[in-house]
């Protein structure tokens, strides 16, 4: 299993710097550039955290807490999403945390890598993966998506700040 090691190392990695990148971003902004949108089909960072925090919602806890999906995915998308900065703040780092700590017990239990956890349960949706999506799967679509959506965070920070800076420690 040295291989699924490498994996979960590299998706921790990952995390662990989208977390970062994307906590300084959101920490840099006022109240009014965390609801800001360019035009009204774009979505402001409220959204799209609104969404990242929905989507680990669905896709972890659901598996790792047994938690009911109670998602309202059409709400956090809604123009005009209001929350607080600190709430905002908050919701993206409780999504990195649950991600990296589901990340923690996979290393843990390797023979889960394998596993079909929603073969059992009602049809998923909203998502690019099935019901019999294996969690190696479900955890390589967690990453194209939460990237994607950081990366959305961050050039609109960029955008409503100019220039970030950044701590690399």
């Amino acid at each position: 299993m040295e291989i699924a090691n490498e994996v979960i190392d590299s998706m921790l990695i990952k995390f662990n710097s989208e977390k970062k990148w994307t906590l300084q971003a959101i920490a840099q902004l006022s109240e009014e550039d965390i609801t800001w949108a360019p035009n009204s089909e774009s979505n402001s960072i409220t959204n799209l955290v609104a969404h990242i925090r929905g989507c680990v919602h669905s896709r972890i806890e659901t598996i790792y807490y047994d938690i009911p999906d109670t998602r309202d995915r059409d709400k956090e998308f809604e123009r005009g999403l209001k929350y607080s900065k600190e709430q905002v703040f908050n919701m993206a780092k409780e999504a990195f945390d649950i991600i990296i700590q589901y990340l923690e017990h996979l290393r843990s239990n390797l023979e889960l890598l394998l596993s079909q956890p929603f073969i059992n349960r009602p049809p998923l949706t909203y998502s690019q993966v099935n019901n019999e999506t294996t969690v190696l799967n479900l955890m390589i679509a967690i990453v194209r998506e939460i990237h994607y959506h950081t990366g959305q965070i961050i050039y609109a920070a960029k955008i409503r700040k100019g220039q970030l800076v950044w701590n690399y420690d």
